[in-house]
């Protein structure tokens, strides 16, 4: 601590309690600090289990919703093919349908320009629907 020579000494008293102000205004802030980077590393630290326990809760979600294959033991995998949602086991190569998804893949392909041509080229009628 610094002592100043200035006339009187409630000049000399008041410079140094200026300095003891500083330094406990210095000390607050350092607390302050060092509060934020603590709290910093526990919201860090909580942010991470949760991240964690995401994770898993998300890999036990998607290993309950895979399908297993009726034919053999492997699953089914989805793919959509035109605008249906169909199921394929990667083991057998089986291709596994929803109720009504055969008929309306039927319907889908009867009406294309395709279809069409080959009946045309066979000599079918076209049936109107």
């Amino acid at each position: 601590m610094r002592k100043y020579k200035i006339k009187g000494k409630r000049r000399e008293v008041s410079i140094m309690a200026d300095e003891k102000d500083r330094f406990g205004e210095t000390m607050r802030l350092v607390e302050r600090a060092k509060e934020d980077i603590y709290f910093a590393a526990k919201d860090r630290e909580l942010l991470e289990k949760l991240k964690a326990r995401l994770q898993k809760i998300e890999k036990t979600e998607a290993a309950g919703q895979r399908l297993g294959c009726p034919k053999c033991p492997g699953t089914l995998e989805s793919y959509r093919f035109m605008e249906f949602i169909l199921d394929q086991c990667h083991e057998c190569g089986g291709i596994w349908l929803d109720k009504g998804e055969l008929e309306g893949i039927l319907r889908k392909v009867s009406r294309s320009p395709f279809a069409s041509l080959i009946r045309r080229l066979m000599g079918e009628k076209e049936s109107e629907e």
